[in-house]
């Protein structure tokens, strides 16, 4: 209505050729409801606080690159937590024996040794000079290296009573263990103690088998541990017999690059400097892609395409730097896809019921 008066006004003004006082109309100032208000200022300083986190996130890791090296290992991330790795028959694993080697003075690191499915009966209430004497009439076994946030159970309880299971009734003596600082093994992480300890493993496994096939299979970071071993043992010309690369990535730096934790900052103007270069000073590298080219024996690469956790392309991209390795140039190199519609992602390529005809191919 007060705007209506006003152009009544202005009108009359203009026909009588004059220019009088305009009415005084009240305007009333409307102002949101206070809780309205209220509650633009915490959206307001909720949107401050994640600005200022995201700013000071890539910061402290520059500054602290401990702390980029905890999140590459996540040794301290142990699911489930409440497991007593000592009893492995509470994770469904009858045929499973625990013990403890020293890979060097003081450092003690957990082992887990399931026998073959066809043993199980014996395995009962066996001890572990039982178990480590089985070593000398088995037909072939595998070393499995887990990857992150895990310990000898690869990402969970069920999942290693599964998987075991699997190579097991496959009649392979398996052999996981924690590197230092996993589980319940002595020590703190990095590339070259897992290395170190992977390797101290193979050796004792090897000399116990007389002389019967040997496996190396590494999951996710694993991945990186195995070719790592694998490529120090071609040097002394004392291959396994295969490898097994269960969801690997090329290199540590391109697999932070591409993990889902990344995204936020991926577009960061400095995302290496911060981030990947500060990898690299934690003396982690990872490089399978490299290793590759000095590896002599039967490479196998299992990948899901629906894996979020390490792309598929980067375990594809992997297979073509191994297929084109000179060292591996007379060896099988095989690589085998499992379609997205199968849902196996990073972790469930166990469920596959090909992955026994695989193996044995």
């Amino acid at each position: 209505p007060e705007a209506a008066k006003l152009q009544l006004w202005f009108s009359g003004q203009r026909h009588q050729g004059e220019m009088k006082d305009p009415p005084i109309i009240p305007l009333t100032l409307v102002l949101p409801p206070e809780g309205l208000r209220k509650g633009f200022i915490k959206v307001n300083k909720l949107f401050l606080a994640l600005m200022l986190l995201y700013v000071f996130i890539p910061v402290i890791v520059k500054l602290c690159p401990s702390i980029q090296a905890k999140l590459v290992f996540l040794n301290f991330v142990r699911v489930p937590y409440f497991i007593d790795l000592k009893r492995p028959l509470d994770q469904g694993l009858n045929h499973t024996h625990n013990f403890y080697l020293e890979p060097e003075p003081g450092v003690r690191v957990g082992v887990w040794h399931t026998v073959p499915a066809h043993m199980w009966r014996d395995a009962q209430n066996k001890d572990g000079h039982w178990f480590e004497s089985s070593l000398g009439s088995a037909q072939s076994a595998i070393l499995y290296l887990h990857g992150n946030a895990g310990t000898s159970l690869p990402a969970g309880a069920a999942l290693t009573a599964v998987l075991f299971q699997v190579l097991s009734a496959l009649g392979f003596h398996v052999i996981a263990f924690d590197y230092r600082g996993w589980g319940d093994s002595d020590g703190s992480p990095s590339e070259l103690s897992m290395t170190s300890d992977a390797l101290f493993i193979y050796h004792w496994l090897k000399v116990r088998l007389n002389k019967a096939p040997l496996y190396v299979w590494g999951h996710s970071l694993g991945t990186g541990v195995a070719t790592n071993v694998v490529r120090r043992l071609c040097d002394r010309d004392s291959p396994p017999d295969a490898l097994i690369l269960e969801s690997p990535f090329t290199n540590i730096r391109e697999e932070a690059k591409s993990h889902p934790f990344s995204m936020v900052y991926r577009f960061l103007p400095g995302f290496d400097w911060f981030f990947l270069d500060t990898i690299s000073a934690n003396d982690i590298y990872f490089a399978s892609d490299d290793n590759v080219n000095h590896i002599s024996c039967p490479v196998l690469i299992l990948h899901a395409e629906d894996d979020a956790v390490v792309p598929f392309h980067l375990g594809k991209k992997l297979y073509h730097a191994a297929s084109r390795s000179q060292s591996l140039s007379g060896h099988k190199v095989q690589f085998v896809p499992f379609d997205s519609s199968l849902s196996y992602k990073h972790k469930f390529i166990y469920r596959s019921p090909e992955l026994a005809h695989i193996l044995r191919y």
